[in-house]
């Protein structure tokens, strides 16, 4: 059987199409020499564990050193030092049994203080070992409170003494945090990870970057030339736009073309509007990395960060904040062009369907057969149905949302789901600073650009029409439409309902007041 394109677990070389891993963070072999400490974080599902896999294998058969990889996922649980102490212990012991060099029975002793433990096992394999010895912590960041703190305290004892005692020569701690961010596993009434650091050993911090088009290009013409599969031109780019070269998506998204779409007929190319289906399948399923990403959109942490992300609005936090690195490293926005936006725009897809599934579900429970006309789509009296439905509805939904700010936002993003679900397209854009939420919708081979702001006052409208027509020259249509929402008091509702039409050097401007 051929290779395939894996989303399940780590990857290896002989069953699935994978990059070399240590190409995508060649940083790390001269810090190993260089007997360094180091963290290595990155979003879920990124690479980290192939990567640290093929690093002990590379490392172990280079004959240099001698490398266990040690996952700490089985203690996600485990909050006790008494408890969890053993258990990593034993995880070390475990993998010194299947690395050539140790010895194949080896039992690391234990004096039954857990507070010193976890270093004399180190320094023991240390003694056991006939080459220098590398430790490759991959799931750090499952550890919690005062396990977390004892985990740490003892590898930085154990470091700045290795001159009296072997101690490991390199050591990675990897996760999908940075260790400015462990100390949200310590509970904030105990010692933290602030400037009385118990790990303020590390060399240098690195991150796993996502897959460039090149990067792409490079995978997929594995399956080709293995299987003589062809990619239709404009497949990888739009792949590439669409995932942001999240390296999960990448392989998600012609695994879902290939096996699922074309049930594994090798014979036909992959198009561009396979992927569109593909990405659609992806997100409907709701697939284990999916899922994952939606939880976190729960977290006040995460809300803080993401709902200022979806009004455009730049003074919603600090860019310095813990909370903003927070989700940056775990992938959930990314600073682009001096902007802050959605990682990639499926995850931005993602997020808004979520945000506002139970609306999405009242409106498809509900007939609206009036929005597709033979020409494509009337824009216009789609939205003034939706203007209609925000003066009957508005209180009563927005109550309903966490990320109140951004309910009119996403209110709005369920009513237009249904030009999705009818076959059209939407295609998001946020940009921090902005201000606004932009969107294209595509129907029947049309395009219909709309904007969605906030109303703060009289420069609202001045900016929008500004904005608009900006809007109106990248893409290239004639006709827009920028929904405003004022949500200020004092204002009776008909009082904000309201549509105008200008022109503004040939181009169509409508404003859609709610």
């Amino acid at each position: 059987m051929s290779r395939f394109f894996n989303t399940m677990g780590p990857c290896r070389s002989d069953k699935h199409y994978m990059l070399l891993a240590i190409d995508r963070c060649r940083a790390i072999l001269p810090l190993i020499d260089q007997e360094a400490y180091f963290i290595l974080h990155a979003a879920r599902q990124s690479g980290k564990t192939t990567l640290l896999k093929s690093l002990a294998d590379a490392l172990n058969e280079g004959g240099r050193y001698h490398a266990l990889y040690c996952s700490l996922e089985q203690l996600r649980m485990v909050q006790r030092i008494e408890e969890g102490i053993p258990g990593i212990i034993r995880e070390l012991e475990i993998q010194s049994q299947i690395v050539p060099g140790f010895p194949p029975d080896l039992s690391i002793p234990t004096s039954g203080q857990p507070l010193n433990d976890l270093r004399e096992a180190l320094s023991f394999l240390c003694k056991k070992s006939t080459k220098p010895l590398i430790v490759l912590w991959d799931e750090v960041d499952c550890l919690r409170n005062d396990l977390m703190l004892s985990f740490l305290s003892q590898i930085r004892n154990g470091y700045i003494n290795r001159g009296q005692l072997p101690f490991p020569h390199a050591m990675a701690l990897v996760g999908m945090r940075n260790i400015r961010d462990y100390q949200s596993q310590i509970r904030s009434d105990r010692e933290t990870l602030g400037s009385a650091s118990p790990f303020n050993i590390v060399a240098r911090s690195l991150t796993l970057s996502n897959f460039t088009l090149e990067e792409v290009r490079g995978l997929y013409a594995q399956h080709t030339t293995e299987t003589g599969q062809r990619f239709e031109a404009g497949v990888i780019e739009r792949v590439q736009e669409r995932t942001g070269g999240q390296p999960w998506l990448v392989n998600a998204v012609a695994r879902e073309a290939i096996q699922e779409i074309l049930a594994f007929d090798m014979s036909k190319p992959v198009t561009v509007l396979m992927v569109e289906e593909a990405i659609q399948n992806i997100i409907l399923r709701r697939d284990t990395h999916i899922d994952s990403l939606l939880e976190r959109l729960k977290e006040p942490r995460v809300r803080r960060i993401m709902e200022p992300v979806i009004l455009g609005d730049e003074e919603g936090f600090e860019f310095t904040d813990d909370d903003y690195r927070y989700c940056l490293d775990l992938g959930l926005i990314k600073e682009e062009m001096k902007k802050v936006v959605p990682a990639n725009p499926i995850y931005a897809e993602v997020m808004l369907r979520t945000l506002s599934y139970s609306t999405q579900r009242f409106m498809e429970s509900s007939s609206f057969p009036w929005y597709k006309i033979e020409s494509g789509l009337d824009m216009n009296r789609l939205l003034r149905g939706f203007q209609q439905f925000w003066q009957e509805n508005a209180e009563m939904w927005v109550e309903r949302y966490d990320y109140k700010e951004a309910a009119p936002h996403l209110i709005l993003m369920a009513f237009l789901q249904r030009v999705i679900n009818g076959g059209g397209t939407i295609l998001r854009e946020f940009a921090l600073g902005s201000g606004r939420l932009d969107l294209l919708v595509e129907f029947e081979g049309k395009r219909y650009p709309v904007e969605v702001k906030l109303y703060y006052g009289p420069k609202t409208r001045e900016e929008a029409k500004e904005q608009l027509a900006r809007y109106l020259d990248r893409v290239g249509e004639p006709e827009g439409w920028v929904v405003i929402f004022d949500r200020k008091s004092g204002k009776s509702a008909e009082e904000k309902i309201y549509w105008n039409q200008i022109e503004v050097e040939g181009k169509k401007l409508n404003f859609v007041g709610c």
